[in-house]
């Protein structure tokens, strides 16, 4: 089998042959502003590498929904640089005689350079806000407790019908005192019936006591009457 060769892709091709060229004008009119030597061959590395700095960072900050406006301002520039060496070039500027405006502009750009490429690098970013992605979440073990068994009924033994206990007679009820005035016993039910709307609950033999002036022995047997 015969390898194929691949195919070169015109895209590339076309931006190696522009960039070339944009290269090759900025080195000229460097060289022709008097910056000869290795430092003709510095000015287009530098517009160059401004230019591909702003345009990255200003994809980042358009992805994470953030300002970009001094990314483009810095794209601007660079690109107004290499576009301008480009046009100079063309046969509309005499490089033999260059003017001094443009000595100055390309003697100052490696400051302007510099501070371009530094504000790119050093700009602030937040991370994205966004919802994390299902995938992303962390993983939370489950722990498994077990369950816990119903408790076995305890056994209730049956009655036994030969061994059923008599019920207990009520006890009947203890008669009024005869040396008690039935007036007394009004007023002291009177009493209990205030005492209980106040309090809920029924009157003692104390409070019986204290209220009426009674002895002990007379205010228990009023006291278990009223109840």
């Amino acid at each position: 089998m015969t390898p194929s060769i691949p195919r070169p892709d015109a895209v590339l091709v076309q931006a190696v042959i522009a960039g070339a060229l944009s290269f090759a004008h900025l080195h000229d009119l460097a060289d022709a502003a008097g910056q000869d030597g290795w430092k003709a061959w510095a000015y287009p590395i530098s517009v160059d590498l401004l230019l591909v700095a702003a345009w990255r960072r200003l994809r980042v900050l358009r992805a994470q929904g953030e300002s970009a406006r001094a990314a483009w301002t810095w794209f601007t520039v660079a690109l107004a640089a290499s576009l301008g060496a480009n046009v100079a070039t063309a046969g509309l500027l005499d490089l033999g005689d260059v003017p001094d405006w443009l000595r100055i502009l390309v003697a100052g750009w490696p400051a302007l350079a510099f501070l371009g490429g530094t504000l790119l690098v050093h700009t602030p970013t937040t991370a994205p806000t966004g919802p994390v992605a299902p995938d992303r979440l962390p993983v939370v073990e489950q722990v498994t407790q077990p369950e816990s068994l119903p408790a076995e009924p305890t056994p209730v033994p049956a009655p036994d019908s030969a061994e059923t206990p008599e019920p207990v007679p009520a006890l009947p009820a203890a008669p009024p005192p005869a040396d008690v005035p039935p007036a007394l016993v009004d007023h002291a039910r009177k009493l209990a019936d205030a005492h209980r709307t106040t309090t809920g609950h029924p009157i003692d033999a104390d409070t019986l006591r204290d209220r009426l002036g009674l002895p002990g022995p007379m205010a228990a047997q009023l006291a278990a009457q009223l109840t």
